[in-house]
């Protein structure tokens, strides 16, 4: 038989269960409370909030470095843009969250840390319907995370083609928490023992990494980046490919796996690696098999506008 239990033995047996992964939460933010909180075990979310059984809802990823939001502004401008095409509103004011978003970091108290902004449709039922959810919800999580080590963009990573397809273009351009092609993509290259799986879309030209976007430098030296058809526009690439502007000249358009098998360079664009290598791909070299001259004065570049466009934390 079930055994039943009341309010105060819930939370006591729940606040004794063994936690995965509470070492790495900091604190976090829980917009229904209008709190923080640094107990892992009351980091939850309502079964019944849309975004848990319906996928139905938006988030961002978020770093701290050297004390700075990196690219806090261009990352709630996008959350915005997902809410949009979504037609969900946001429990608070815009300015609001960025405020609550600097107040959450700051509270982490870690100059390298990570944040992840997670939105949705609300609680209200476990039905399909929006409507049946009066009021979004809102958490703010900050995670510990160490700063990357020189050898990382050294060795650079290891890639293969992935047997996921590159996702629809109307759902490509919204940061969903509904994250599954994603999940079987870093899934499959583990599986495969690479670093990241690229996905390919129904004319079998390059959409994007798993969590990154993909850019590929020619035999004439050129940026070449995929259409955001298919692939969601990062920040970190959309910054990257201005920056590029400057020192090369880039190309959006079609990549074929040929042009990959051709690549002088491949690089891959994200919040977390900003800009790294792929040396190897499908077990074959990436022009000499190391990390290119155009990849490293990029990343040194973009590194610099990164730190230099952060919003800084609060002081103590």
């Amino acid at each position: 038989m079930l055994t039943e239990l009341n309010s105060e033995e819930w939370i006591g047996r729940l606040r004794g269960q063994p936690r995965p992964g509470e070492d790495k939460v900091l604190v976090f933010y829980d917009h229904r409370l209008r709190a923080l909180c640094r107990d892992p075990r009351l980091m939850l979310l309502p079964l019944d909030d849309h975004m848990v059984h319906r996928g139905d809802g938006v988030f961002e990823s978020l770093h701290v470095t050297q004390g700075r939001i990196l690219e806090l502004d261009a990352h709630i401008e996008r959350l915005r843009r997902s809410c949009g095409v979504l037609g969900l509103e946001l429990p608070c004011g815009w300015d609001e969250l960025r405020d609550i978003v600097i107040g959450t970091a700051s509270a982490g108290g870690e100059e390298h840390c990570a944040v992840k902004i997670l939105l949705g449709r609300g609680c209200g039922g476990m039905g399909v319907d929006p409507a049946e959810c009066p009021e979004s919800s809102l958490f703010v999580i900050v995670t510990r995370s160490r700063p990357l080590p020189e050898s990382f963009w050294e060795k650079g990573l290891t890639a293969c083609r992935s047997s996921i397809p590159a996702k629809q273009p109307w759902l490509a351009g919204i940061k969903s928490t509904n994250y599954l092609p994603n999940a079987l993509m870093t899934r499959e290259a583990r599986e495969r023992g690479v670093d990241v799986s690229f996905s390919f879309d129904e004319h079998d030209f390059l959409a994007e990494a798993a969590i990154a976007n993909v850019g590929v430098i020619d035999g004439r030296g050129r940026l070449l980046m995929p259409r955001f058809t298919h692939a969601l526009p990062g920040t970190t690439a959309l910054l990257a490919m201005e920056i590029a502007g400057t020192m090369m000249e880039v190309i959006i358009t079609d990549i074929t796996e040929e042009i990959l098998y051709a690549a002088s360079e491949i690089l891959i664009f994200g919040t977390g690696p900003e800009c790294v290598a792929v040396t190897r791909y499908e077990g074959k070299p990436v022009g000499n098999g190391r990390p290119g001259p155009s990849g490293r004065r990029l990343r040194s570049a973009l590194h610099e506008a990164l730190l230099a466009g952060g919003t800084p934390l609060l002081k103590s």
